[in-house]
This record gives structure tokens, sequence and C-alpha cells, in this order.
């Protein structure tokens, strides 16, 4: 028996393959109930994965996306939407391909010729909102104008330069993430909103109640805004952070007959 194993390994492997296929279709048989719970375990986890990717992940990134822009005016706060400068586009560019590189997402996971034109549709669809929220995030983090504009943009740019050539995983990247946007978040809204002078009657009394402020925010030509815009960008990175933690790698979902009859 054994010289016939190491004469022939290939038939001998086709015929356990065989007998454990036997076995497995005796015992559907004998317990059709079981194939049926396999069934609809995976077709509820497949819809579960549907409505996750091409639902709830869309409104979280678009959700990011309207608070990135909105700012408070200190008068009145009512709703100021700036649009993004070029530099977020850029990074936002970076932060795709760094994606791809940590193996957060597998493009062929996302875009394939065996997927229907509807499916690589929407997964562009999904991965634009994606991109929107990421522009978005780098407007809501880099200060609006002058000098902490150009130091905090050069910042960005460093780091996520030096990313391209490092070695990610996933946990990793996004431990980096989001120390990165937490350290920004509080350069902006902890240290520089506290350097703006408060919108006064006139530049006279306001040089005279805060001089410092004043003289910084002359010297840094900083804008003013309400103190409720820093809580709005304060919920807009977290959305951001929960969406690339529920990103999912690829959007092949398993079918039912794979996972009952998993391949050898």
């Amino acid at each position: 028996m054994e010289q016939n194993q190491s004469s022939h390994p290939e038939t001998y492997t086709e015929e356990l393959n065989e007998i454990s296929g036997r076995i497995i279709d005796a015992d559907i048989l004998i317990n059709p109930g079981t194939e049926i719970e396999k069934t609809d375990s995976v077709s509820k986890s497949g819809n579960q994965r549907i409505y996750l990717i091409y639902l709830f992940l869309p409104c979280v990134f678009l959700t990011v996306a309207l608070l990135g822009g909105l700012r408070l005016s200190p008068v009145d706060n009512s709703f100021i939407f700036l649009k993004p400068p070029l530099f977020c586009l850029i990074f936002a560019v970076i932060m795709l391909v760094l994606f791809l590189r940590a193996g957060l997402m597998r493009l062929d996971g996302w875009f394939s010729e065996d997927f229907p034109l509807i499916k690589n549709l929407a997964n562009a669809a999904v991965l634009l909102t994606l991109f929107a929220a990421t522009t978005q995030l780098f407007n809501s983090l880099l200060p609006e104008q002058g000098l902490p504009f150009w130091i905090v943009a050069f910042c960005f740019f460093w780091t996520l330069w030096n990313n391209l050539f490092a070695y990610f995983d996933t946990k990793k990247l996004l431990r980096s993430l989001g120390a990165l946007f937490g350290l920004a978040f509080v350069a902006k809204y902890l240290i520089l909103a506290n350097l703006t002078a408060p919108e006064s009657e006139g530049w006279f009394r306001g040089v005279i109640e805060n001089p410092t402020k004043e003289a910084f925010t002359w010297l840094l030509d900083l804008p003013g805004f309400s103190a409720g815009t820093g809580y709005i960008q304060f919920f807009a990175a977290v959305f951001y952070l929960a969406g690339l933690y529920l990103l999912p790698q690829t959007t092949k979902i398993e079918s039912p007959a794979a996972s009952i009859h998993p391949k050898d």
C-alpha cells in the first residue's frame, strides 16, 4: 500500500478528495438543515456587507466632506462653507496611494473585469466619497491663510511623502494617521485659535483689551471663527477615522456555494 501511494501520489490525492466529497455530500443528505443554515448565514453576512459598503460608508464620508468645509462665524454663528485649497487635493491623492500600499484596500478587490459594470461604478462612487472626505479633512485641519497655512501644509506634505517610501501595515497606518490628524487638530483649534483675537468694535479697542492676541492675529494673519467650529471639526475627524476602520480591503463577496463546498 505504501509503495502504491509513493508511486502514484496524484492518484492517491484524487481518491482522498473524492472520498471526502462523498462524505460531505452524505452529511448534507442526512442533515439537509445544515446546508440551509449555512446558506442563510452567508447570505445575511453578504447583505450586511453590501449595506456597509454601499450605504453606510458613503453616508459617513459624505458627512465628513460636508463638515470639513464648515466654519461658524464669530459674529452670529452663521454657517460659512470654505472650498478646499489645491494642496488638499494633492494630499488626498497621496493618501489614496498610501491606502493601497499599506493594504488598507486592494485595487483588484474594488475594480475587476469579473465584476459587473454596475458594481465597478458603485465601487468608484464609494471611493469618490472617500476622496472627497479626505480632501475636506485636510481642509478642516489646515489653517485657512497666512504663515501657519504654509507651515502646516509643508509638515503634511513632508510626512505623507516620507510615508510613501516607508513600510506600513494597516494598523500602523491607522495609528500614524490618527496621531498626525490629532496633532494638526490641536495645533489649529487649541493653539492657533487661542492666539486669535476676538471680534471687537474697533482695532484700537482690541489693541487695548488684548494687545498680545491682536499682535499674533496681525502677524500670523489668523482668521477668527466661533468656538463651535472646533467641535464640528472634531466630529469630522472622528467620523473619518471610523470610516477608514470600517473600509473593507475588498468588495468581493463569497458565494454561499463556495462557503459550503470550499475549494482545496
